[in-house]
């Protein structure tokens, strides 16, 4: 991949990674679930995506919390604990022997089908699990020229139609999004909410700076990051005003800077929205500076293992 937030370095080891599934791992090429699967046929889910980090899964209590959490709001039996989940993951990626500069992909769907038809009383059995680690470092050249967004007339959903807050494998919505701004030439897709205010990015969370201030969505209609969540609170802890709060087009046409944040490549400058170009084109100051605040705390919290 060479564009985009999810950049990446190819990596040849991927060609041989072992894949978890419902208690198995299996070959890259060898996994496979059925086609009568809740996930392939309905995108009936949810999932995570986590980061290893010198031998740690980065905000993994986090991640669990948001995966159970979407799960049991659409009535998903995971089937075992987050601790056991967890022992799955690290078992995963201990066979694989990976310790670092890894993005993994935790997948539950509903199960297997004995027909297809959206019902749940047409499941049997338990919900399938899937664990795809991959040799994933972020393209370091997007963390630092950033990307150019375009709006889009996808909107984001509502809690009482599609909850916009789930991170289920649903994800039309956003594919929409994300074809509108590939087609516009954009790296991202801004969406906007019911009300014309501004949610989120197709893949991403959206902040913009004002005056040095930090300003992003009341959070009502997007996903709710677990990176958003980091930045909010190191502009807290350092005394950057930060707030979540309704805003508009108009007032990221005015901004000083703006970025998005992402659990892959954490916080990515946006230097153009819309054809209007921000900071000169480069990278914001209190962008730079809230990304050597975010390596910091990842450093402090997950240090290399002696």
């Amino acid at each position: 991949m060479t564009k985009g937030t999810h950049s990446y370095i190819e990596d040849k080891r991927n060609e041989s990674i072992l894949i978890y599934i419902n208690g198995q791992l299996f070959p890259r090429q060898k996994a496979k679930i059925s086609v009568f699967d809740s996930g392939f046929l309905l995108g009936d889910g949810v999932w995570e995506g986590i980061r290893l980090l010198n031998g740690h899964l980065i905000f993994l209590k986090e991640h669990l919390e948001r995966l159970y959490g979407g799960a049991k709001s659409i009535s998903i039996e995971i089937g075992c604990t987050p601790e056991q989940l967890a022992d799955k993951i690290n078992k995963t990626l201990e066979a694989n022997k990976m310790e670092t500069g890894v993005h993994l992909r935790v997948i539950v769907s509903r199960g297997l089908k004995k027909t297809p038809y959206q019902h749940t009383n047409a499941n049997v059995g338990k919900a399938t699990i899937v664990i795809i680690p991959e040799y994933k470092e972020a393209d370091s050249k997007v963390n630092q020229n950033g990307i150019r967004i375009m709006t889009v007339t996808t909107r984001r959903g509502v809690s009482d139609t599609q909850d916009p807050r789930i991170n289920s494998l649903s994800k039309f919505n956003c594919i929409a999004a994300c074809l509108e701004a590939e087609q516009l030439g954009a790296d991202e897709g801004l969406m906007l909410d019911m009300n014309g205010n501004i949610s989120t990015c197709n893949s991403t969370n959206f902040f913009i700076v004002r005056d040095d201030e930090v300003w992003t969505s009341t959070g009502e209609f997007c996903l709710p990051g677990i990176t958003r969540k980091i930045v909010i609170d190191l502009c807290k802890e350092n005394n950057i005003s930060v707030y979540e709060r309704d805003f508009q087009l108009k007032d990221v046409q005015s901004a000083d800077e703006a970025f998005v944040t992402g659990t892959f490549a954490g916080i990515i400058p946006a230097i153009a929205i819309d054809g209007k170009i921000l900071s000169q084109g480069y990278r914001g100051l209190l962008t730079k500076y809230l990304q050597e605040l975010y390596f910091q705390k990842l450093h402090q919290l997950y240090p290399k293992l002696k």
